[in-house]
C-alpha cells in the first residue's frame, strides 16, 4: 500500500521546521508538516504577551545552517523569532508542504502495511510511512487548579494566549505565578496597570541578563566580517553550555557549582531595596532544580509602590478578586495566569493518542514503564515513529542544537531504511534499555537529585520523580546522533 506521504511531521514550530528543512536537504522530499495553529512558529506564534523574548542569546537560538545577523538585541524579542520562523519556511519552500489548522488527535500504526494513519480534529486523515513528532513541550497552557476560577467576573487570560484587546491601563491586575513567562511579563505591564499584585508560590532564581541592543554598525559587521557570525555563536554556545548542561548534569563534579547561586543572590541584593521583600524573593532550593531566568528588570519591579508581592497561598478565586489563606481578599479586574504548560503530564506526553505495534498505547506504555526513549528519539514497540523532544533527548542546551541533533539521528535511520528497502524501523529493546540505564546511572552527578530540589516545585520532575533530561554535554549528543550503532534498530521489509 502506498502512503499519502512518506513522512508526516507533526508540529509547525521550530522543531517541525528544522526537521522539514534537514529532511529535504537529505533528499527526503515527500513530507507534509501538520500544524494546529493558523501560522508557523510554535511557541513564538502563540506567545505574544508583553515582554516575550528568547531566554538564551539569539546567536545560539537559530539554526547553525541559517544564521542571521539582523537580531535587534542579544536576546531577541518574540516577534523577531516569529519572523525568523516565517523566513525559514519561505526560504526553504516548506510552506507548500504545510497544512495549517490541522490538530492531530490520533496516530495508529498498521502492522500489516507498516503505515501510520493520522486523524485530525476536523475529521481529515492521512497515511504516512514515517512520523516525526515535533509538537514541543511548552505548547499546551496549564491553568491552575484553584477553586472559583470559573466564577471570576473580570477578565482572565493565560500568558500563552494573550488578549491584546484588553486594556490594562489603570486596572487592578493580578499575576498568578512567577516562572519564566511571569519574569518577562511582570516588569512589562507594571507601569501600565493601576496596581499589580503578584501571587508567588515558589521564588525563581533570577540572574543578571547580559543583554544589549545590537545597533546597525554591529549588525553590519556581523554580516560582512569573515567569521563574525561563527565567533558570536561559539561564544554564545559556550555561555549556554556552562549555565545549564554542564552546571546541571555535572553539578557534583564541578568546583564552581555554587558560583551561579552567589551571582543570583548578589543580583537580588542589588535589585531589591526592602529586606522583607528580598527575603520573600530568595529561593530555598539549589540553582538548577527548576528553570531559572535572566532579567535586569524583574526583581527591580518589586521596588514600585504600585506592585505588591503576595506569598500567602491562594484559597479561592472570588467573583471580584483573589482570596488568600489568611482571609484577605485582593480586588482584581484582570487576572493573568502565568502558570506555565503541561510538560511531563498526560495529554502532553504524548500530545495526542498514539497506538503502536499491536495497538500498544504510548501514554500507557510510559505510565507503566516510566518515560524513556532511545536518545530521546525512538521507543520500542512504536515502529517508524521518531520524536524531536522525546524523554532523555534534550540536555538543556539550545533547542536548535536539539533539533539538528535529533534530526541527524532520524535521517540516519531513514537513509538506512531507503538503502535496505526497509518499510519498518524500530529501536530494539536492548538498545533502549541500555540507553535508559546509562541516563539513570548519571543521576548521581545531577543537580536535580539533591535534597533542596524537593522545595522547587519544578516541572522538570515527572510523576515518578524522574527528570527526563539527557544527562550529556552537547558535544556528546552531536557525536552519538551521527555515529550510533545502526544495529540498535531492526530494519524489516514487509511489502
Amino acid at each position: 500500500m502506498t502512503p499519502d506521504h512518506e513522512i508526516a511531521i507533526i508540529g509547525g514550530g521550530f522543531s517541525g521546521i528544522g526537521a522539514a528543512i534537514l529532511l529535504q536537504k537529505a533528499g527526503f522530499e515527500d513530507f507534509l508538516m501538520l500544524e494546529e495553529g493558523d501560522g508557523v512558529g510554535g511557541a513564538w506564534h502563540w506567545n505574544t504577551y508583553p515582554g516575550v523574548a528568547v531566554d538564551i542569546p539569539s546567536f545560539s537560538y537559530q539554526f547553525s545552517f541559517e544564521q542571521i545577523s539582523g537580531w535587534s538585541r542579544v536576546y531577541a524579542p518574540g516577534r523577531e523569532l516569529k519572523a525568523y520562523a516565517d523566513y525559514c519556511v519561505d526560504k526553504y519552500d516548506i510552506r507548500r508542504r504545510t497544512r495549517l489548522g490541522s490538530k492531530v488527535v490520533s496516530a495508529t500504526f498498521d502492522d500489516e502495511t507498516h503505515l501510520w494513519r493520522l486523524e485530525t480534529a476536523d475529521g481529515w486523515s492521512m497515511t504516512a510511512r514515517f512520523v516525526v513528532g515535533a509538537t514541543g513541550v511548552l505548547t499546551q497552557p496549564k491553568p491552575p487548579e484553584i477553586d472559583g476560577l470559573a466564577d471570576f467576573r473580570g477578565t482572565v487570560m493565560h500568558t500563552a494566549r494573550w488578549d491584546h484587546t484588553v486594556d490594562l491601563r489603570g486596572k487592578r491586575v493580578a499575576v498568578v505565578g512567577t516562572g519564566a513567562s511571569a519574569v518577562q511579563v511582570i516588569p512589562s505591564i507594571a507601569p501600565e496597570a493601576g496596581h499589580l499584585t503578584v501571587f508567588q508560590r515558589t521564588p525563581i532564581w533570577c540572574l543578571p541578563k547580559p543583554d544589549a541592543a545590537l545597533p546597525g554598525p554591529v549588525r553590519l559587521a556581523m554580516r560582512r566580517l569573515p567569521g563574525a557570525k561563527r565567533l558570536s555563536r561559539l561564544a554564545s554556545q559556550a555561555l549556554v553550555e556552562l549555565t545549564f548542561p554542564l552546571a546541571a548534569h555535572f553539578h557534583k563534579l564541578l568546583p564552581t557549582a555554587g558560583a551561579g547561586e552567589r551571582i543570583g543572590l548578589a543580583h537580588l541584593r542589588r535589585a531589591v531595596k526592602d529586606p522583607e521583600t528580598r527575603e520573600k524573593l530568595t529561593p530555598r532550593y539549589a540553582l538548577g532544580c527548576k528553570r531559572p531566568s535572566f532579567s535586569n528588570e524583574y526583581l527591580q519591579t518589586f521596588n514600585r509602590d504600585d506592585v505588591t508581592l503576595e506569598t500567602t497561598g491562594i484559597d479561592t478565586i472570588t467573583e471580584h478578586g483573589v482570596r488568600t489563606a489568611d482571609g484577605t481578599e485582593h480586588p482584581v479586574d484582570v487576572l493573568v495566569l502565568a502558570t506555565g504548560f503541561k510538560v511531563f503530564e498526560k495529554g502532553n506526553m504524548p500530545a495526542f493518542t498514539v497506538r503502536g505495534a499491536g495497538g500498544t498505547d504510548l501514554e500507557k506504555f510510559w505510565e507503566e514503564n516510566r518515560f524513556q526513549a532511545y536518545q530521546g528519539v525512538s521507543v520500542p514497540g512504536f515502529p517508524n515513529l521518531f520524536t524531536i523532544l522525546g524523554p532523555y533527548g534534550y540536555n538543556g542546551s539550545s533547542y536548535f542544537n536539539l533539533i539538528e541533533t535529533q534530526t541527524a539521528h532520524i535521517v540516519r535511520c531513514l537513509r538506512n531504511a531507503r538503502k535496505t528497502g526497509a518499510t519498518r524501523v524500530e529501536v530494539t529493546n536492548e538498545a533502549n534499555d541500555r540507553y535508559f540505564q546509562s541516563m539513570l546511572d548519571r543521576r548521581k552527578h545531577q543537580v536535580f537529585f539533591q535534597d533542596s530540589c524537593s522545595l522547587a516545585n519544578s516541572y522538570y520532575f515527572d510523576a515518578n520523580g524522574d527528570v527526563p533530561f539527557r544527562a550529556s554535554p552537547t558535544l556528546e549528543t552531536m557525536v552519538t546522533s551521527r555515529f550510533f550503532d545502526l544495529d540498535d534498530y531492526a530494519f524489516a521489509d514487509g511489502r
